[in-house]
């Protein structure tokens, strides 16, 4: 999906860390555990993935229909909050909190606090439904969490309308590790349309065997998008999302380069232009690839020609002092240019050139287009063994 513009067609502009992944993203696994009051519009809303959007003149039997979180309007001391279990337990880098087309109704204030739970963690099944709210059976269970005491990552803050200039939320984390449960205050009540919680997941690579092959980029394993060249139609990090694309918009889609030229192809059939498009991932942990997946899922006549991955290795902390994309010196090619076919999974081994362990890859498409996943398998390696 584009990324929202204003009357001028200028992109909304973000912080760094708003590129990276979503912890509580529905697609990753995210979940409303508990919500104070569902009236007007349940609290799943705040995970979807898609921008949120506006019916025009459509109501429920509860109110206006809206595309987020919305509660009644409060007639009793206290606010409105609602707990969510990471997809995975992670870094939070910062936060994204949209209060898109709540104009008289959005929130005034929010704040955002974390813990770290355990499995064994008691909370009671949820019952997602318009109209409703915490009944004080499940209000006094809930409390035996001691929510209201987790430390804050984002502190009371205030909030705007949801227009085009004012709907954007974005505040910087705690930047600690191995979160897996925050709690959303909203104050005293009102609608948000969507909570986005960037940041990169913090597997136990412990219990990781030595010599077990995983994908090294996946979000699951920490892996994270840094840089990229475009992302009109869909972000890059998408490319590292869990299993497979379920439409266009899950996936990497740049806009049509305008310097493409009329098609000329080499002996294999990959056409020689000019220009491409890039994404620079890094590994959720520095490792030897031997195996790539290249998927177009869903891209039929927008996918690209052809495809290369090239990987390097930096020492933790040297990618935020460098720009990783253009540096042509950085890069060792892991896998030379490949062509591509529409709405394929693309395997290769044979193909992928060992390079030795590497710590970031920058995957590169010919002249621009989709791609809906990158898999990148491999076995770990010790940055201190080298040392």
């Amino acid at each position: 999906m584009a990324h929202r513009q204003d009357a001028s067609g200028t992109r909304e502009k973000k912080p760094k860390f708003a590129e990276l992944n979503n912890l509580i993203s529905e697609k990753l696994g995210g979940r409303i555990l508990f919500a104070t009051d569902d009236w007007f519009a349940v609290a799943e809303n705040l995970l979807k993935e898609s921008d949120p959007e506006w019916r025009e003149g459509e109501f429920t039997e509860c109110g206006k229909w809206m595309d987020g979180w919305e509660t009644r309007r409060k007639r009793i001391p206290g606010h409105d909050w609602c707990i969510i279990k990471l997809g995975v337990p992670g870094i939070i880098a910062g936060i994204d909190a949209d209060t898109s087309f709540f104009t008289g109704n959005f929130v005034p204030r929010v704040s955002l606090q974390g813990a770290v739970l355990s499995p064994q963690a008691k909370i009671p099944p949820r019952k997602s439904e318009i109209g409703t709210q915490a009944c004080e059976g499940v209000l006094e269970q809930v409390s035996q969490l001691n929510s209201q005491n987790w430390p804050f990552l984002v502190p009371l803050t205030e909030a705007r309308p949801g227009y085009m200039k004012t709907h954007a939320h974005v505040h910087r984390g705690d930047g600690q590790g191995g979160w897996t449960h925050v709690r959303l205050n909203i104050y005293p009540d009102g609608g948000i349309a969507r909570l986005r919680v960037f940041g990169s997941a913090t597997p136990d690579w412990s219990k990781v065997p030595k010599g077990k092959l995983i994908d090294l980029a996946a979000v699951e394993n920490g892996g994270v998008c840094l840089e990229y060249s475009d992302a009109h139609y869909g972000h890059p990090r998408n490319l590292i999302s869990p299993g497979r694309g379920v439409t266009m918009a899950d996936g990497w889609e740049t806009a049509r380069r305008l310097d493409r030229p009329a098609s000329v192809a080499d002996a294999r059939g990959v056409l020689q232009v000019p220009g491409f498009e890039w994404a620079v991932l890094r590994l959720g942990h520095p490792g030897v690839v031997c195996q790539v997946e290249v998927d177009t899922h869903h891209f039929k006549g927008n996918f690209p020609d052809s495809c290369r991955i090239d990987g390097c290795l930096l020492q933790e902390g040297e990618d935020s002092t460098v720009s990783l994309g253009n540096d042509e010196g950085l890069w060792r090619s892991i896998l030379p240019p490949q062509k591509l076919k529409a709405h394929a999974r693309h395997f290769y081994s044979s193909e992928v050139e060992n390079v030795g362990p590497i710590s970031h890859v920058r995957v590169v498409m010919a002249p621009d287009g989709g791609i809906s996943r990158v898999r990148l398998i491999g076995t770990l390696f010790s940055l201190a063994a080298k040392l």
